[in-house]
């Protein structure tokens, strides 16, 4: 048993400095827009909050299907100008982690008018993460979202180990190192 604990131990000093990793790329920087607020630092442990909506096409997405993968949770709308301002940057985070079956970008749109708002504007932009719809802002009141856009980063676990509060490059190299470092955590766990 004292093995076992032994390798429980050095991999929750892993989670830890992953989160550590995730949280200097935030601190570093700036509110893109008036409704930024910066790196706000990471919720470190806190559970992600269950949820189920509809994507696009009308699919069922709950947050606890996608155990055992890491999670980029977006919380946007497309009247939004720091949402619309950091959308390219996800489709280049998408387009750059799309193979990797470990991971899944979800953005969620806040919109009330719901389908009617967010298809014709996810068309016209050409983005093609997924998107689900969350018109009651369900979303939003379980994550005390304060300003659209926020993002968490959710464990393999369902934990928050990242919060970010206003729009960000999404496809900058210190995140994407950050975030392949919390993917490679799957491959240490089992060695």
């Amino acid at each position: 048993m004292q093995g076992r604990e032994k390798q429980l131990a050095w991999i929750g000093v892993g989670v830890i400095a992953i989160a550590v990793s995730i949280a200097l790329v935030y601190q570093s920087l700036k509110p893109a827009g008036p409704m930024g607020g910066g790196g706000e630092g990471v919720s470190a442990g806190r559970m992600a909050a269950p949820f189920a909506l509809e994507d696009l096409n009308g699919r069922l997405v709950t947050l606890a299907d996608l155990r055992g993968k890491v999670v980029f949770l977006n919380v946007w709308a497309t009247w939004c100008g720091p949402c619309r301002q950091e959308m390219p940057s996800i489709e280049t985070l998408y387009d750059d982690f799309k193979d990797n079956k470990d991971f899944v970008i979800l953005a969620v749109s806040q919109d009330t008018r719901g389908r009617e708002a967010v298809e014709p504007y996810v068309e016209r932009n050409g983005y093609h993460f997924e998107v689900l719809l969350d018109p009651e802002n369900k979303v939003g009141e379980s994550y005390e979202v304060g300003g659209v856009p926020e993002t968490f980063i959710i464990d393999r676990d369902g934990r928050i180990v990242a919060h970010h509060m206003g729009a960000f490059d999404w496809s900058s190299a210190d995140f994407r190192a950050a975030l392949r470092e919390l993917l490679n955590q799957k491959e240490k766990v089992s060695s």
